[in-house]
């Protein structure tokens, strides 16, 4: 998995590459968890991701609970794969998506 970050001022774009799964997760949640300081728009980048597994999706859920408290966070360029699992674990309704 690569991530790619671009901050400018409190908004933080980030950029997910490859599968996120049990053994990618921990990196993002370790990125994203020392990147949300002062962070109120966040945005994630899905168009490189191929693959994303329950623990990507702990991942998402986790850092969406940190930014309602402090922002937004909006994930866009989601491929018809990625979508299909965001619509049948209901997190289409949980998370901004573009």
């Amino acid at each position: 998995m690569e991530i790619k970050k671009t901050q400018n001022g409190a908004a933080l774009d980030v950029a997910v590459a490859g599968r996120l799964d049990t053994t990618t997760a921990p990196q993002l949640e370790a990125e994203l968890k020392g990147s949300l300081d002062g962070i109120t728009a966040l945005t994630l980048d899905f168009a490189g991701l191929e693959y994303i597994s329950s623990a990507g999706l702990r991942v998402l859920l986790a850092t969406q609970k940190v930014m309602n408290t402090q922002g937004k966070m909006v994930i866009r360029n989601v491929n018809d794969d990625i979508k299909e699992v965001f619509e049948i674990t209901g997190f289409c309704d949980i998370l901004t998506i573009e």
